[in-house]
Order: C-alpha cells, then sequence, then structure tokens
C-alpha cells in the first residue's frame, strides 16, 4: 500500500475499503453514481454482468453474520465472480494456525480480494497491511471502528430518496458507542455535506466529548434531537459488545428513546426512517414505524447489492475508468 491513504494504490485509485475515514467527496460520490448503474441488474432476466468474470472473493466472517455475508455472496456472483465462503469455526484457524497462514494459503490458490468482518476493530487494516500486492480487502465491520459498505449504502438511500445530501439534518439513534455503523454513516454525512448531523442516546451510550470527536451534535432526548430532521437512523443495541450495565431494561430504553409514531411526528413530515439491520421491534421502534410508509428499511437491503458491487468492482479495477455507466448485458457462460 502506498500513498498518504493506505487504501489507494499509487494511481490513486482504490485498493481496499477499510474505512470511510480519509476519502473525499469525490471519491464517496463516485462509488454512489457507479451503483446506480447496477440497480437494473436485478430486473434482468440473467442477474449477472461479466466486470468481475474470472476473479475470486473469499468471505472471511469470524463473526457471525447473515444480512451482510449474504449480500457480499450475492454480489460477488452479480459480477459473475467466483466465490469462496469460508466457515471460520471449522477453519484451520480454528486448528490452530495463525491468520497470516492462512491468508498466505489463500493467495496461494490466487484469490484477488477478501472480504473480511471480524469483531476486533483494526482486524481489515492489518490483513491489508499483510496482503499480497494483487489482493484488495473491503471492511464488511470490524469491531467497534467501521462499516464502510453499510454506511455508502445509507447514504445511497438517502440520496434516492432526498436528491441531495448536502443540506440535510440527519439524527442517528440508539448505541452511539458501540456501532461501528454510526461511525460510518457520521463520516460520510460529514464529508458529504449533510447540514447538522444529530446523535441521540442516553449518556451511557454516547463517546466522551463525542460532539468534538465525531463533528456532531449530542442529544438525549429524543423529540427534541428528531425536531426538524430529514433523515432519522435507528440503531440497534449492541448487546454482544456491552460489558457493564448500560442500561436499565429494554423497556426502559424504549420508554424514552424507542421511535413511534407520536414521536415521530417531531421530525419532517417527509421524513424517512431508517435501520441497518436487524430490527428488535418493541426496543429500538415499534411495528407501525418499522412497516410503516417512512419506512425505507427494506430498501436499504436492495442497495446494498448495488453499492457491494459498485466497490467490489472498484477495487478490483474492473469499472469503467472513462466515467461511463458500467455494462449491463448479461453473462453468456
Amino acid at each position: 500500500m502506498t500513498g498518504a491513504n493506505p487504501q489507494l494504490n499509487a494511481q490513486g485509485q482504490l485498493r481496499h475499503f477499510l474505512t470511510l475515514d480519509g476519502l473525499d467527496r469525490a471519491q464517496l460520490t463516485g462509488i454512489l453514481d457507479h451503483a446506480e448503474g447496477f440497480l437494473s441488474v436485478a430486473r434482468q432476466p440473467v442477474k449477472k454482468v461479466p466486470l468481475c468474470r474470472g476473479k475470486i472473493i473469499a468471505n472471511l466472517f469470524f463473526e457471525n453474520s447473515t444480512r451482510t455475508r449474504t449480500t457480499f455472496e450475492l454480489a460477488a456472483k452479480r459480477l459473475s465472480a467466483d466465490v469462496l465462503n469460508l466457515n471460520i469455526s471449522t477453519s484451520a484457524t480454528a486448528k490452530g494456525e495463525t491468520l497470516l497462514d492462512t491468508l498466505r494459503n489463500l493467495e496461494a490458490m490466487h484469490v484477488d480480494m477478501f472480504v473480511v468482518r471480524h469483531s476486533d476493530s483494526g482486524a481489515a487494516h492489518f490483513i491489508a497491511r499483510h496482503a499480497a500486492p494483487h489482493v484488495s480487502v473491503i471492511n464488511a465491520g470490524d469491531g467497534c471502528h467501521a462499516h464502510p459498505t453499510q454506511g455508502m449504502l445509507d447514504m445511497f438511500t438517502i440520496r434516492q430518496h432526498k436528491g441531495d445530501i448536502a443540506g440535510l439534518k440527519v439524527a442517528i439513534v440508539g448505541d452511539i458507542l458501540h456501532s461501528r455503523v454510526a461511525r460510518s454513516q457520521i463520516n460520510a454525512l460529514n464529508i458529504l455535506g449533510a447540514a447538522e448531523v444529530r446523535v441521540i442516546a442516553p449518556r451511557t451510550l454516547i463517546p466522551a466529548a463525542a460532539g468534538e470527536a465525531l463533528g456532531v451534535q449530542v442529544f438525549h432526548d429524543l423529540r427534541a434531537g428528531i425536531a426538524d430532521c430529514d433523515v432519522i437512523i435507528m440503531l440497534r443495541l449492541q448487546h454482544e459488545r456491552m460489558t457493564g450495565g448500560f442500561l436499565p431494561s429494554e423497556h426502559e430504553y424504549f420508554f424514552l428513546f424507542g421511535l413511534t409514531e407520536k414521536r415521530l411526528a417531531s421530525a419532517k413530515p417527509d421524513a424517512i426512517v431508517m435501520h441497518p439491520g436487524p430490527i428488535n421491534r418493541g426496543v429500538e421502534m415499534d411495528s407501525e414505524v418499522a412497516d410503516g410508509p417512512r419506512s425505507v428499511i427494506l430498501e436499504q437491503v436492495s442497495n446494498g447489492l448495488a453499492i457491494r458491487m459498485a466497490v467490489m468492482s472498484t477495487c478490483l479495477g474492473s469499472h469503467n475508468l472513462s466515467g461511463q455507466a458500467p455494462a449491463t448485458e448479461a453473462a453468456h457462460d
């Protein structure tokens, strides 16, 4: 990895996709624009394009996931890549082999990309730092640090509904302290010029000095925090990362911070409601909101495919460098 940003190659193009921190507006907008061209693939009789034919993409999920791993796998297959899904619990790493030895063996099989999800912050950066020159690494979530493709699919969804992120007021509600999704969302919103980024949570679930450190406005009252907002992003309580008594109970949390139709009335009339999933109904929001007309949660899932196709094809150097929309003809194999 060369240059000031370790995600970029010597020509300044994305080789890895580890975090949104350090990228600029043009780079993020380029990914969003690139993803637009993939939306029509799902409507084709043969849901494939040949951009990554012959490439091998390995999903290395050291942490449980259903939605993220499935969308990465499907996105890779729609790009016509060959996909390896490693069951880490039964792999050689569970038998004592080091992570680097596992990587070297996969590289010897001529794998072109690792998609990595890990419970330790910085794991994807570690793998990228030690990867062979021909290998790209995508961070599918590392500890409490970052989940850049989730952040980008959320920006993509907002842009679909609001036209432009610049000038919007966006509220992120929930477990900010433990959420890698929130950090990527905040980075993206600030890079893309949102007018205000607000975080709303109990004091125990917001990092110290979050306002200055993250570039956000901090609220501890839900109605005040979402007042006049264009977008409301609800977050799951990250119980698996909590090591102490952060909350009295889920019931108490919903009483104070759960999103209901009545509380949603504080936001703008055309505000959209988002959630990266999985939703805990009756904890983060009630079903009336989750299934209501302002919810775009299922659209986020669909948009995840287009964004991940865009990121993978970009990092593998398969996108059209002339800036034209990607080809959408079906592969004939």
